[in-house]
C-alpha cells in the first residue's frame, strides 16, 4: 500500500509539471481521494485481521483448557510485569498479580476419568481505533464430569454427585455448564495477548437435577464460587485468596431474580482509557 501511495503521489506531481493547471488540480484531487480510500481499506483490512487473530487466540485457549494443557495457556497471556493484568472466575474476587493469575493454570492435573468439554459461540469483538487493545465477549456451553474416590465425597455438597451411581467404586458427577467470557486483549510485539479475563457463570445443571432445582439450593453458591477444579481422584482444589474484591459482579441464574446484562458488551472505542475493563 505504501508503494502504491508513493506512485500515486508521484503521478500527481508529474501531472502538475506536464499538464495544464486545471487538469493537474483535477488529477491531484482524484489521486488524493484514491490515497484516502487506500488508507481506509488498509485500516479495515488490519481490523478484520485483528478480529480473526483474537478469535483464534481464545479458541486456542479453550482447546488447550479442554485437554488439560493449561501450561500451554500461560504464553497466551500478556507477559509478566504488564500493568493492569487481572482475572476473575466468579464473584469471589479479582486476581491482579501475575503469580496469582497463573496459579489457575500451573500444575493443573488431568485426572483419570475426568472430562471437560467447553465450546464457544457468538463472538462479539471490538478492536480499538489505535490497534493496541481489543475487547471480546463469548458464550460458552459445555459439560464437566468426573469420578470421586469415597474419601473425598464428604468434601463436596450432596448436589455434586449423581445419587446412587458408582463406577469402579467411585462416585460420579456429571454437569452441564453455561457461561459468558468477557476478555480484554493487548497487543505485544505484534501479537495479541490476554490482558483481563472474566468468566460469568450463567447456570449449572447436574444431570440428576437440572439448573432450576440446583439454583434453588442456597448452599451451592460458596462451594461453586470457591472451587478451582476437581483434581486427582476427585479431590476438590479451591481458588487462592483473591487479591482484590470483584470488579465485575456476575448474575448467575436464580429462581428469585431476573437476568441482567452483567457482562457489558464491547462498544467501539479509540484507546483503552475511553472504555471499561473486564
Amino acid at each position: 500500500m505504501t508503494i502504491i501511495r508513493k506512485l500515486l503521489a508521484g503521478a500527481g506531481l508529474a501531472a502538475m509539471m506536464t499538464g495544464g493547471q486545471a487538469i493537474a488540480q483535477d488529477d491531484s484531487a482524484q489521486i488524493a481521494a484514491l490515497i484516502e480510500r487506500l488508507d481506509r481499506v488498509e485500516a479495515e483490512a488490519r481490523e478484520a485481521n485483528d478480529r480473526i487473530e483474537i478469535n483464534n487466540l481464545f479458541s486456542r485457549y479453550m482447546y488447550l483448557h479442554n485437554a488439560f494443557e493449561d501450561e500451554q495457556i500461560i504464553p497466551l497471556w500478556a507477559r509478566e510485569g504488564t500493568p493492569g493484568m487481572a482475572a476473575e472466575y466468579s464473584n469471589l474476587g479479582r486476581f491482579t498479580t501475575y503469580d496469582s493469575i497463573m496459579e489457575y493454570h500451573r500444575n493443573r492435573p488431568n485426572p483419570t476419568g475426568k472430562l471437560i468439554f467447553h465450546e464457544l459461540s457468538t463472538p462479539l469483538i471490538e478492536v480499538a481505533g489505535d490497534g493496541q487493545t481489543a475487547k471480546g465477549i463469548w458464550i460458552m456451553t459445555g459439560l464437566e464430569s468426573g469420578l470421586t474416590q469415597p474419601e473425598f465425597v464428604d468434601q463436596m455438597p450432596d448436589w455434586m454427585h449423581v445419587p446412587e451411581v458408582m463406577v469402579d467404586g467411585k462416585r460420579v458427577w456429571m454437569h452441564n455448564v453455561y457461561a459468558k467470557y468477557g476478555i480484554d486483549f493487548i497487543k505485544q510485539d505484534g501479537e495479541w495477548k490476554i490482558w483481563h479475563f472474566r468468566c460469568f457463570e450463567v447456570a449449572r445443571e447436574p444431570y440428576n437435577m437440572g439448573w432450576i432445582p440446583w439454583a434453588a439450593q442456597a448452599e451451592h453458591g460458596g462451594f461453586n464460587s470457591e472451587l478451582m477444579y476437581v483434581g486427582d481422584d476427585g479431590r476438590p482444589v479451591f481458588m487462592p485468596t483473591p487479591d482484590e474484591p470483584a470488579l465485575n459482579t456476575g448474575n448467575p441464574y436464580s429462581i428469585d431474580g431476573g437476568q441482567t446484562l452483567d457482562a457489558r458488551l464491547p462498544e467501539p472505542y479509540y484507546t483503552f482509557s475511553e472504555t471499561f475493563s473486564y
